[in-house]
């Protein structure tokens, strides 16, 4: 369906997945499990937190920030992508701006959440003794208010020079989401500003939060090589094992997927890459804390004894 003749687009059509009608129900359920998986893994790791005061410490104030993170971040788009296998694929100018806002203010908070996660290992590994006054209270409501002001200011750039464009002829976007490389091809205007924008800030935020995290590591794992006794190594590693799976996964789906896009041709294809960012790795990270994690599982343990019991 292409809109022509008009000076503006008042709604888009997600085209990804659209050639393959015969897979939409396959894929339905598919996508359907996954984003069910991750509201119970998410919303049932906010609970247990939310409920037990052994777990009241920074590293789970910032799980817990992260795993919201994670719960808004799938509903920005999976209801919307779930609806369009069953439905009209049609999204209005108004409400893909509101998904691209929102899907780029969760990203790049999600990046600076994690690197707090990165200094708070970083000083329960380096500075222990210095551990409680380091990570007070008020750091750690620091750090996250700076993640969620530093992901809003991003997402305010790149909304607020995608709504200066005009949309015309096309209003078919290949991708199944509002992000801003698919919504650049179906510019009538010149798109140059908001290509060095995205650059300039997507950069940003990879470098900034990929150097703090690294040099963290790096650090990290110089105090852990001076520990003396093999067990004591292997403890200290095991705290960060978690962690580090999560930004792993998180930056290496990510970075994949926006590397796939610098070959020519291969933007449209990008949304196949996205997939496993958008959709997996939110489920996977309340399953990589909570089976890696003694103290998640005696919480879950203990809350459902209450529950049975």
């Amino acid at each position: 369906m292409i809109l022509r003749n008009s000076s503006s687009v008042t709604a888009f059509i997600f085209g990804a997945f659209s050639e393959q009608s015969e897979v939409h129900f396959p894929l339905f359920l598919l996508f359907l499990g996954l984003y069910v998986f991750t509201v119970v893994g998410n919303l049932g790791l906010l609970t247990l937190i939310g409920l037990h005061s052994s777990l009241h410490t920074p590293m789970y104030f910032f799980l817990f920030n992260l795993s919201w993170i994670d719960l808004c971040y799938s509903c920005v788009f999976t209801p919307k992508m779930l609806h369009g296998f069953v439905s009209e694929n049609t999204i209005s100018y108004a409400g893909c701006m509101a998904q691209l806002f929102f899907f780029c203010f969760l990203v790049n908070s999600e990046c600076y959440v994690l690197v707090s996660m990165a200094y708070d290992r970083y000083v329960a590994i380096c500075s222990p003794l210095l551990y409680t006054v380091t990570m007070s209270p008020q750091v750690c409501a620091g750090l996250m208010v700076g993640s969620y002001v530093v992901g809003f200011a991003g997402a305010v750039a790149h909304t607020g020079n995608m709504l200066r464009l005009t949309f015309c002829d096309s209003n078919v976007i290949d991708h199944y989401l509002c992000e801003v490389l698919p919504l650049l091809q179906l510019s009538c205007t010149s798109t140059r500003v908001n290509a060095l924008v995205f650059f300039v800030v997507v950069g940003m935020v990879i470098a900034t939060s990929s150097v703090s995290i690294v040099v963290s590591y790096a650090l990290i794992l110089s105090n852990i090589l001076r520990i003396p006794s093999a067990e004591g190594r292997a403890k200290a590693f095991s705290t960060c094992g978690s962690h580090l799976t999560a930004v792993a996964l998180f930056f290496g789906s990510g970075a994949f997927t926006y590397l796939a896009t610098s070959f020519p041709g291969s933007v449209g294809q990008s949304k196949y890459a996205s997939v496993f960012y958008t959709n997996v790795v939110p489920l996977l990270n309340p399953l990589i804390y909570s089976l890696r994690n003694k103290d998640v599982k005696l919480a879950l343990g203990k809350t459902l004894k209450r529950v049975l019991f």
